[in-house]
Order: C-alpha cells, then structure tokens, then sequence
C-alpha cells in the first residue's frame, strides 16, 4: 500500500507518465490517491474490529474486552472528527498557529492506547520476571 500510494503521488507530482495529470487541474481529485490513502485504511481498520469482535465474543466467550476495543473506535472517530469536521475552526480561532492535526493525533495515540489494554486483557500475562541479583544490582 505504501509503495502504491508513493508511487501515485510522485507520478502526480513529477508528471512521469502524465496518467494522473487531470488532478493537477481543478477540482485537484486524485481518486487513485484517495482510495489508497483514506479508503484502504478504513476498511482494514472496520475488518479489524469485526475480526477481533468475533474473537472475543465467539471464541473466547468474553465481553468485557469489548468495552476496550468500542473505547478505541470511540476515540478513534473523536480524532478523525478532530481532523475532517473542527480542524478548520481551530485553525481560523488560532490565526493558523494549530489546527485539528494536533487533537487528531492525540486521540489517535489515545485509540492505539486503548487497542493495547484490549490486547492485554485478552492475553495471558506470561511476562518474564527480573531475577533478583544480577549484574546490576
């Protein structure tokens, strides 16, 4: 996916094979660039969610995992919100000194956070132990 979407913006950029010359024009729609950049991700993301889903509920016979994996799709989408729908009146109340990237982000570490303690939970907590009187102590 990543050398696709590189190689999309740099023949739009460089004008190699002239292919994606018509973005370059307005209304500047890369559609090849969006499906790869934006779209892709999201279904893998939604395919994520309904496999582990069927893991925990089906397999394992849990709920409580749950409430940590729709936490993460929560913040996920308050990012995204952060990003697509109030970035452009941060920007304009701040004059352009921040925008919607940095509360994007935020929530997204966030999310990723909260991906990692439905991890844990649904993991065995079979982490070495440090053995007393080593090297170092």
């Amino acid at each position: 996916m990543f050398i696709g979407t590189g190689y999309i913006t740099l023949d739009t950029a460089l004008s190699w094979t002239h292919h994606f010359d018509s973005s370059l024009t307005y209304p500047n729609q890369n559609i090849g660039l969006y499906v790869l950049y934006q779209l892709a991700p999201l279904v893998f993301l939604v395919l994520f969610f309904l496999l582990e889903a069927y893991l925990v509920l089906r397999v394992l016979g849990e709920r409580k995992p749950m409430l940590y994996l729709i936490a993460a799709v929560i913040l996920f989408a308050i990012g995204q919100i952060f990003e697509y729908v109030i970035s452009k009146y941060i920007c304009s109340g701040t004059s352009g000194k921040i925008n919607g990237a940095l509360f994007e982000t935020l929530f997204t570490l966030l999310s990723v956070v909260m991906v990692w303690v439905f991890w844990s939970s649904i993991t065995e907590d079979d982490w070495p132990m440090p053995i007393t009187g080593g090297a170092y102590t």
